[in-house]
């Protein structure tokens, strides 16, 4: 794990669009048409914008190759069949070579691997870390790697396709069935033709999956026969827990720091726990498990080894709940909570590539509406916290892209450019002439907030206390929309009251004897005060006796520190 001292801030970005400076995007279009971001985008001005948000790490999502519309033929990459293809750009999850990278992101589609390596280089340079996708349950229906070394054993090279299971086998099949699709156009003059069909990526155990389906990718066998109740074959080691190491090691030795391991929960724990290790051994990387199961949380974290796991289904869902005003302020507590043992391991967002837009007519419809959660998110503890390339301007995610549709959120499947990143791109100067007034807003406060969460001692060391217990009773505090609780570090307290509310507050925090005994200060001690988002500084102190006043902006929060005399 990282350096328990240091808070993580990871910037999600998309490069086939981050960089993608061109205008007027048309639904369903080609590369030719709606373009695609690059790796050399990231460039010294770009990196040092996202670094002013307080980045440690920037995860590039959709680096490794996978399937897409777009004929790479001619370059030796084998081209793929648009019936197993979602979008034309293809999605990201449908890997269909472990050994290579997406060559929509190069300049020169020969050098593309050498971009990326002076693109991780560069970004190093700049002060931060590079985080990749490791997308380990599930491939392209037709992966076959163009670029692994020639000693180096393909999946499914030596399969025996006879079997619906084998320990040894890198695929699940379905033996004397051919794979039919009964939706979408065939747009090539042949149909696409697998025999036996192999098991679709969702656990879909049948040779005619439904377009709800991950249709386009097919699930990798980690020696668990599901057909036999789950019964597990690990020793001797299955084949694909060796090959997916060496992809790991591969990817390590390119200088990546670190990996978000899609769907960890669909691959057997045992197999993390095996791979970490031997990882680990070789490289100081860090891995990041999508796990939504909450009971598995613990068994991914002890057994698997993960630093760290998304806290979607407690906290995202909770902090989204009360940003739209569907649950009360107080239930933050009550998801905290359940966690309480494993904090320091669950990775804090409110928007990512699954999820919609905090802008958009499905979430919020407004993108201040997010800054409370992020402070919530930022400031409540030492663990890592995340936000989404553009979420810092505002972003809507309301275009319809193509095969993402106008939905909320920002498409991974489509060739696309995002006005608010154009807008900033400012043709690679990355600055704020050309945002409008509340884009500057939202970035000005994404930058403050996530600068202070990772520099200031109480938030990336300190203890942390909730008040919202101490406040049930309260009248002036109203625990549906505000949520309040402190951090100390050292001779420095911070108290954080943060408002969901769209009207600004006048609120009375009651700071019950308990906090001063946990916490290890004196009630009526005597502090310099400092409010640590205007700067403005004062005398004051804490006591059970009187609860602490202040106002509260609507959509945001204070953070006064009480520096102990």
């Amino acid at each position: 794990m990282e350096d328990n001292n240091k808070k993580l801030v990871i910037y999600q970005a998309f490069p086939r669009w981050f960089g993608n400076n061109k205008p007027s995007p048309v639904k369903d279009g080609s590369l030719p048409s709606n373009g695609s971001g690059k790796f050399r985008d990231f460039t010294d001005e770009a990196l040092a914008g996202i670094r002013e948000l307080g980045t440690t790490h920037i995860w590039l999502t959709g680096i490794i190759e996978h399937a897409t519309k777009t004929n790479y033929s001619v370059y030796g990459i084998k081209r793929d069949h648009s019936a197993v293809v979602k979008g034309n750009a293809g999605s990201p999850y449908a890997i269909k070579d472990y050994y290579d990278v997406d060559p929509d992101l190069s300049v020169n589609v020969y050098n593309r691997m050498n971009e990326f390596e002076a693109s991780v280089e560069q970004i190093h340079r700049a002060g931060m870390k590079v985080i990749i996708d490791f997308a380990a349950n599930h491939v392209a229906r037709q992966y076959g790697s163009d670029s692994k070394l020639p000693y180096i054993e393909d999946l499914g090279q030596n399969d025996n396709t006879s079997n619906a299971f084998d320990p040894d086998n890198n695929f699940y099949y379905l033996p004397g069935q051919t794979l039919t699709l009964h939706f979408g156009a065939q747009q090539e003059d042949f149909e696409y033709s697998e025999f036996p069909a192999k098991v679709t990526g969702n656990d879909r155990f049948t040779a005619t999956p439904d377009k709800n389906d991950w249709y386009e990718t097919v699930k990798l066998n980690y020696g668990v026969d599901y057909l036999e109740g789950h019964k597990k074959y690990f020793s001797p080691i299955p084949n694909t827990w060796k090959k997916m190491l060496d992809i790991l090691l591969f990817w390590s030795s390119k200088g990546v720091d670190g990996f978000r391991c899609d769907m960890a929960e669909m691959v057997p724990v045992e197999f993390w726990q095996w791979v970490i290790q031997k990882v680990k051994r070789q490289y100081p990387v860090i891995f990041i498990a999508e796990v939504y199961n909450p009971d598995l949380y613990r068994d991914y974290i002890h057994l698997g080894q993960f630093d760290y796991l998304y806290d979607k289904v407690g906290f995202y869902d909770t902090l989204r709940a009360v940003i739209c005003g569907t649950k009360p302020a107080s239930e933050i507590s009550h998801c905290w909570q359940s966690t309480e043992d494993i904090q320091q391991h669950m990775l804090y967002f409110l928007e990512n590539h699954d999820e919609q837009r905090i802008a958009s007519d499905f979430f919020a419809s407004d993108a201040k509406a997010g800054i409370p959660g992020m402070m919530v998110a930022a400031f409540m503890n030492t663990n890592p916290v995340m936000i989404y390339s553009a979420q810092e301007l505002g972003e809507r995610g309301m275009d319809e892209e193509g095969y993402s549709g106008r939905d909320g959120r920002t498409t991974i499947f489509d060739y696309w450019s995002l006005k608010t990143l154009r807008d900033w791109n400012n043709n690679g100067k990355f600055n704020e002439d050309h945002l409008d007034d509340l884009e500057k807003e939202i970035r000005h406060a994404y930058c403050e907030l996530l600068t202070l969460a990772c520099e200031e001692k109480a938030f990336t060391e300190g203890k942390f206390y909730d008040l919202m217990y101490a406040n049930e009773n309260n009248p002036t505090f109203d625990e549906k929309t505000i949520y309040a609780f402190l951090r100390k570090k050292d001779n420095d307290v911070v108290l954080v009251v943060v408002n969901f509310s769209k009207e600004d507050k006048m609120v009375d925090v009651i700071i019950p004897e308990n906090a001063f005994s946990v916490l290890g200060f004196r009630d009526n001690q005597a502090a310099y005060l400092k409010d640590l988002l205007s700067g403005e500084e004062f005398i004051g102190t804490l006591t059970e006796a009187c609860p602490y006043r202040l106002s509260v902006p609507k959509q945001n929060g204070r953070v006064i520190q009480f520096n102990l005399v």
